[in-house]
């Protein structure tokens, strides 16, 4: 069973987006993935009560709700046939709370959109990852998605230099797509929608899912433009 958490403490990076679309990418492929919502606002837990009853199955913990009448052990207790097990975290994740949220994770997703400020944020997060909740970035757990992005355009240079200069790979780069919002309203992952409508969307998961599966090594970035000479962020 696959532990992935999604997480970016600054709000609006699109972790739910991430976390349904891959447990729509998952039931897609006839695993049995749990999303697991911990985010107060409950998007996952909406979006899971939209889908059709007759698609595969995507069971919902929500995390973030608490029954005085169980455990909270129990309460979290994934089914036993799960496959995948999807961490949709809340914003403002920090210190106890995101050791507590990365234990034991065999794969930490760290969405971050082209704009400074969200930049300064993921740096931030970045840092907490490794110097709080003690990840390695040898072990090949980390990977940082490039989200909502216009390749030519110099912000999301800027966004490259930046996720090069921390040393962490990039498994994914997803464009800003209308495709996200249909699924969305339909319960569905856009691995689930009609290919000829998503074909570009779901090719650009394909470093992501290969990654997840072991299959394949993050690339690292490609400038379209003249890179400048030093990096706009630094991880002690």
């Amino acid at each position: 069973m696959q532990r992935i958490v999604v997480l970016n403490p600054k709000g609006g990076s699109g972790k739910t987006t991430i976390a349904v679309n891959l447990a729509g990418y998952f039931a897609s492929q006839q695993q049995r993935p749990v999303l697991m919502d911990y985010d107060p606002q409950g998007s996952s837990g909406r979006w899971v009560s939209k889908r059709d009853p007759t698609r595969p199955r995507v069971h919902l913990i929500a995390a973030h709700e608490r029954n005085p009448k169980m455990t909270r052990t129990f309460q979290l207790r994934p089914p036993p046939d799960a496959t995948h097990i999807i961490l949709d975290t809340p914003a403002a994740v920090t210190g106890q709370t995101l050791i507590e949220l990365t234990r034991g994770a065999d794969k930490i997703l760290v969405p971050v959109l082209p704009s400074d400020i969200d930049i300064h944020a993921c740096s931030r997060c970045i840092r907490d990852l490794l110097l709080v909740a003690k990840i390695s970035r040898h072990d090949n757990r980390l990977g940082v998605i490039a989200n909502r992005v216009k390749v030519h355009t110099l912000i999301y240079q800027s966004l490259l230099r930046f996720l090069e200069s921390l040393g962490i790979p990039i498994v994914a780069t997803l464009r800003d797509s209308q495709n996200y919002i249909r699924a969305a309203e339909t319960g569905l992952g856009i691995h689930e929608m009609k290919d000829h409508q998503v074909h570009d969307d779901t090719q650009a998961w394909e470093p992501l899912t290969g990654w997840l599966a072991g299959t394949t090594v993050p690339q690292r970035p490609t400038f379209l433009v003249k890179p400048e000479p030093e990096p706009i962020a630094e991880i002690v």
